[in-house]
């Protein structure tokens, strides 16, 4: 597969997708979703789910396609584990409040870097299946 990680910042980039949208969105043929669909599925899942700054929102997005793409609850949420381990040995977090600095100043990775991050582990993924 063709990378698609510059398309999923462009998506946060533009301002219209969320974190979990842009995500989601870039990879929603894949899934067999409509782009449309997608966006509204991942809508409440931007800044943490919810905006309440739990688990990131690029990192919701990237279990959404992989759980709609691989159709297998086990497996989807295997492929997610090793998702979120990767992303947390890269920026030290899982947790969007953790990861913009919020409470403590000092922020472990912007929002676009986060999106990149997801896009890139769950292409790793979906490659790993021969999506």
């Amino acid at each position: 597969m063709e990378t698609r990680v510059s398309q999923a910042v462009e998506k946060k980039k533009s301002g219209r997708y969320n974190c979990a949208q842009s995500v989601a969105c870039t990879y929603c043929d894949l899934a067999g979703l409509d782009e449309e669909t997608m966006y509204a599925v991942a809508g409440a899942f931007g800044a943490g789910m919810g905006n309440m700054e739990g688990t990131c929102g690029a990192l919701s997005g990237a279990g959404m396609v992989l759980g709609v793409r691989l159709h297998d609850r086990a497996a989807a949420m295997k492929a997610m584990r090793r998702v979120m381990t990767k992303f947390g040995e890269r920026n030290g977090a899982t947790v969007c409040k953790l990861l913009k600095g919020n409470g403590s100043g000092c922020a472990l990775r912007a929002c676009d870097d986060c999106v990149a991050d997801a896009a890139e582990f769950v292409e790793d993924e979906l490659n790993a299946v021969g999506a």
